[in-house]
Parts: C-alpha cells; sequence; structure tokens
C-alpha cells in the first residue's frame, strides 16, 4: 500500500493529509493549536478518530504515545546514538519496530522481526512538501503512518 504524507503550511496547529496512491483522501491529522506538547488526532476521512497522538512532555528524549480508542496503544521514541537517528515504535509484545535512515531526507525504513515493513521516501513523489510512504499489506497501517508523523513533528519541533 501506497500514501502520501502532506503538511498543510498555513493552518493553526499541526494539520496533515494523509492521500493513498490516487491522490484520494485517506486519513486527516489534526492537531490541537495552543497545547503543552504536540497533541494530533489521527482520523478517516469521515472524521472518526482512529488515534491520538500525546507527546510526553517532560521526557529525557523525545517520545509520543499513541492511543487507540482511549487506551495506551504504543510508545514512539527517539534513542540516543551516537553517529545516527533512529526511532523505536513500542508496540505490545515482541514485534516493536526499529526505524532507520536519512530523516531529514525524508528516506528511511521500518523494520520488524529482522524485516523491512515499511518504506519512507520523497522519491515515491516529484511535489517538494510531499513524501510516500509504503507499507506491507500485512502491517498496522494507522500506526505506521502515525509514527510518520510523530518523526515528522520531532524534526520539526527541533528535537533532534
Amino acid at each position: 500500500m501506497l500514501f502520501q504524507i502532506k503538511e498543510k503550511f498555513w493552518s493553526v496547529g499541526a494539520e496533515f493529509s494523509i492521500l493513498d496512491a490516487d491522490g484520494r483522501p485517506a486519513f486527516w491529522i489534526k492537531g490541537k493549536a495552543f497545547s503543552w506538547g504536540d497533541q494530533l488526532s489521527f482520523q478517516s476521512t469521515e472524521g472518526r478518530e482512529l488515534a491520538y497522538i500525546a507527546q510526553k512532555v517532560f521526557s529525557m528524549k523525545p517520545r509520543f504515545q499513541i492511543f487507540r480508542e482511549g487506551n495506551l496503544f504504543a510508545e514512539v521514541v527517539k534513542e540516543f546514538t551516537w553517529f545516527h537517528k533512529e526511532f523505536t515504535l513500542d508496540v505490545p509484545g515482541p514485534n516493536d519496530y526499529t526505524i532507520k535512515g536519512s530523516f531529514w531526507d525524508h528516506a528511511y525504513e521500518f523494520s520488524r522481526s529482522g524485516r523491512v515493513v515499511a518504506r519512507v521516501s520523497k522519491e515515491f513523489f516529484s511535489f517538494n512538501d510531499v513524501y510516500g510512504v509504503e507499507i506491507t499489506d500485512d502491517e498496522d497501517v494507522v500506526s505506521i503512518l502515525a509514527t510518520c508523523i510523530v518523526i515528522d513533528q520531532v524534526l520539526h519541533d527541533g528535537n533532534d
């Protein structure tokens, strides 16, 4: 599955649209304009909240929590590394995702149990403000796309 992520530049609070490969709306991300830390609602095109993303403000390293149906589902953490940036998507059970690559260039991969399950790249689309996310069919689309938004927010906020 291939998705396009585009940030709306002239909005109050962070807003993103996620389109399918054909350019049709698939999801919306709507942020709160005035809050402590980033707070984002991941919504279907009908406006139903599928996940809620909240930044843990008082944390030693950038950390975001993903809630589904009001319950904590996963945590995205920017790991401390010496020579490269790395994120972890900590989901229930032993199947966490490791995210590595060139984040500023929007060129990184999600790995789970030793295999690449998603790839993020600007190569998919020729527009400067759009990047693509290719996800294998058996993966959790909402969690991976929500993590892409978190990584974008961490880089945008200067917490790198």
